[in-house]
């Protein structure tokens, strides 16, 4: 069963106390399993002594920029023209986190977070595969991925058709058009929850085809899978959660500059900082 389409159902009284349920256990929805924890990175086993000094030297110095810079961001180490074997390093040594995302308007944008959370990898590719950009940036979220959608959306759009059997699209449509109208950026996220809404099959469709899935997609995969993507209408986003089995469980539009799901935390960070300070430590130690 979809969990966007339950309806509210009456409640029976039933009998309660010791041996009054039977044998059988409820039958519950699987919940999130398998929590991403933070793995330490580990430098490549061939790696010289030579690209394991400069890498090191290189995120040294990214490093105090990103410690200067905090979560306001900013801070870049381009990667693209370092010899091979640094990069590498700084690849191995940089690791995976839990958010990754890519763009195909107006230009192809490739975002991974690193292990450290604020600390991401972007990457920019021309349409015939060539590497256009390779850097390290810091932040809660590279802006290149909400510049694309500001580019990529309309400001507004006009309301769709109404098939038979909507029930509750209309308002749907009117409530998205009036809120991302008037939102400002820095604002708290507008979210209209449609796991919790009475709404049809043909409500449904007649979202998901006015908004559309569109340029931006990012996955966050601390807590089960949460996918979030850009629609046709600026600062209104698909927000999905789905369990391990890959199962929908929550289904949601928030209009937002940047959904926080995929957002990195200031605490987050800091604990990054120390973590790439620490990892910076054990690679210059003499062996």
């Amino acid at each position: 069963m979809n969990p966007s389409t339950m309806r509210p159902f009456p409640i029976s009284v039933v009998a309660m106390g010791p041996g009054s349920q039977g044998e059988e256990a409820p039958d519950y929805l699987p919940m999130p399993k398998g929590m991403e924890t933070f793995h330490q990175p580990r430098l490549p086993d061939n790696a010289s002594p030579e690209s394991v000094d400069q890498a090191a030297r290189l995120l040294g110095v990214f490093l105090e920029g990103a410690t200067h810079a905090g979560m306001a961001g900013g801070a870049k180490l381009d990667l693209l023209g370092l010899e091979a074997g640094v990069r590498d390093v700084i690849n191995q040594s940089m690791g995976f986190g839990e958010v990754s995302a890519f763009t195909t308007a107006p230009e192809h944008w490739r975002v991974q977070e690193t292990a450290f959370a604020g600390i991401w990898r972007v990457l920019k590719m021309a349409d015939d595969g060539a590497m256009l950009v390779d850097r390290l940036e810091t932040g809660a979220i590279p802006e290149v991925l909400t510049d694309a959608m500001l580019r990529a959306a309309e400001a507004t759009l006009p309301p769709p058709d109404y098939p038979v059997g909507c029930m509750n699209a209309q308002a749907l449509v009117e409530e998205i058009r009036m809120q991302a109208a008037a939102f400002k950026p820095g604002q708290p996220a507008h979210i209209i929850n449609l796991t919790l809404l009475p709404v049809s099959d043909a409500d449904l469709d007649t979202l998901y085809g006015w908004l559309g899935h569109r340029e931006v997609s990012l996955l966050s995969r601390g807590y089960g899978n949460c996918r979030i993507t850009s629609t046709r209408l600026r600062n209104v986003w698909w927000v999905q959660y789905f369990n391990s089995m890959d199962t929908l469980i929550l289904n949601s539009i928030e209009i937002v500059g940047m959904p926080d799901v995929a957002l990195a935390a200031d605490e987050d960070f800091g604990d990054s900082v120390e973590r790439l300070r620490e990892y910076l430590d054990m690679m210059v130690e003499p062996v």
